[in-house]
C-alpha cells in the first residue's frame, strides 16, 4: 500500500545502479562522497524507494563520522527509514548501534550536535529507543547554550506526549526541572518551550505558575511565552468550566496592549471566544 503524500519533490533517479553506487561511496573514505551518497539516499526515500539494503552500511560506515554535515544528513536518514521490521513490527537489531550514537550525541561537546539531536528524538515514537535516552535528555535541561535547552524542552514534551509516556520519564522530576527553569530561563524560546513542556506534563502545575504571575504576564515579551498562556486558557476554559474565568480574562485583557499587531489580534479573538460580556467585547 502506498503511503500518503503531501509534498512532491522532483528527483531524477537516474540510473538503477545508483543503489550500488551510493552504497559504495558510503563505504569509501571521501567524506564529501560519503555526504553526497547520504544526500542521493535521503531523496530516494523520499521519492517512495525502500533501499532495504542500505541501512545496515549507514550503520556499519556512518554511524561513527564526527563530520558535521554527515551528522545531520544521517539524523534526517534516520528520520524518514522505516526503523522496525516489515513483517514482525519489531524496533530493527540496528537500531541499537544507533541509541548508542545519540546518547554520546547528547552527551557532545559542541551544542549544535546537542541540539540537532534533540530536535530529532521529536520526530521519533519508539518508546524502546527513546527510554535509554531520557537521562541524557534530562541531564540536557539546564545546558548552558540556550540552542540545546529549547530543544531539550521540546525533546521532553514530545515524550511525555507519546502513549505511556509519562512512564518513560520515570520519576516526577521533570515537572520539577521545567518549572525551576522557566523561572530562572532568559532566552524568550526557549522559556516559551519550558512552559509549553510543563503544560503537557503538568497542565495543573502549569495553570497555578500563570496564575501566580498574572500581574507579570503583560511584561513577558517578547511574546513567545505569552502566546503559550493564551493558549493555555483557551485550552484550560474550553474543556470544563474553570473558577478562575475571571483571572484568565483579565490576563487576555491585559495583554491587549502588546506592541504587536498580530498579538493583539490572537488575544482579542481569545477574549471573545471565551467572554460574552459587552464590555469585553468592546475591548476586544
Amino acid at each position: 500500500m502506498e503511503k500518503p503524500c503531501t509534498l512532491l519533490v522532483h528527483f531524477d533517479k537516474g540510473s538503477p545502479w545508483m543503489a550500488s553506487e551510493i552504497k559504495a561511496d558510503l563505504e569509501g573514505s571521501d567524506v564529501a562522497a560519503k555526504a553526497d551518497a547520504m544526500n542521493c539516499a535521503i531523496m530516494l526515500l523520499l521519492y517512495g524507494e525502500t533501499l532495504p539494503h542500505l541501512f545496515l552500511t549507514v550503520v556499519r560506515y556512518v554511524l561513527l563520522s564526527e563530520d558535521h554535515t554527515i551528522k545531520k544528513l544521517l539524523l534526517l536518514y534516520l528520520e524518514i527509514v522505516d526503523r522496525r521490521e516489515p513483517k514482525s513490527g519489531r524496533v530493527l537489531p540496528e537500531m541499537i548501534l544507533v541509541v548508542g550514537l545519540l546518547r554520546k550525541n547528547l552527551q557532545h561537546p559542541n551544542e549544535y550536535i546537542r541540539g540537532v539531536t534533540l530536535r530529532f528524538l521529536c520526530r521519533l515514537s519508539e518508546p524502546e529507543l527513546l527510554e535509554p535516552l531520557v537521562p541524557s535528555v534530562a541531564a540536557n535541561l539546564d545546558h548552558r547554550h540556550p540552542f540545546v535547552r529549547r530543544h531539550a524542552f521540546s525533546a521532553v514534551s514530545a515524550v511525555y506526549s507519546l502513549p505511556h509516556g509519562g512512564d518513560l520519564l520515570l520519576s516526577g522530576d521533570a515537572p520539577d526541572l521545567v518549572e525551576r527553569a522557566i523561572a530562572a530561563e532568559q532566552d524568550a524560546s526557549a522559556r516559551r518551550n519550558a512552559f509549553v513542556t510543563l503544560c503537557a506534563c503538568a497542565r495543573e502545575r502549569a495553570v497555578a505558575y500563570l496564575l501566580a504571575n498574572a500581574d507579570r504576564v503583560a511584561e513577558w515579551w517578547p511574546g513567545l511565552l505569552q502566546m503559550a498562556a493564551v493558549d493555555l486558557i483557551r485550552k484550560v476554559v474550553c474543556l470544563s468550566p474553570s473558577p478562575d474565568k475571571g483571572r484568565f480574562i483579565k490576563i487576555i485583557v491585559s495583554l491587549l496592549s502588546a506592541p504587536s499587531s498580530a498579538f493583539v489580534h490572537e488575544s482579542a479573538g481569545a477574549l471573545v471566544s471565551l467572554s460574552s460580556a459587552p464590555t469585553d467585547k468592546f475591548l476586544a
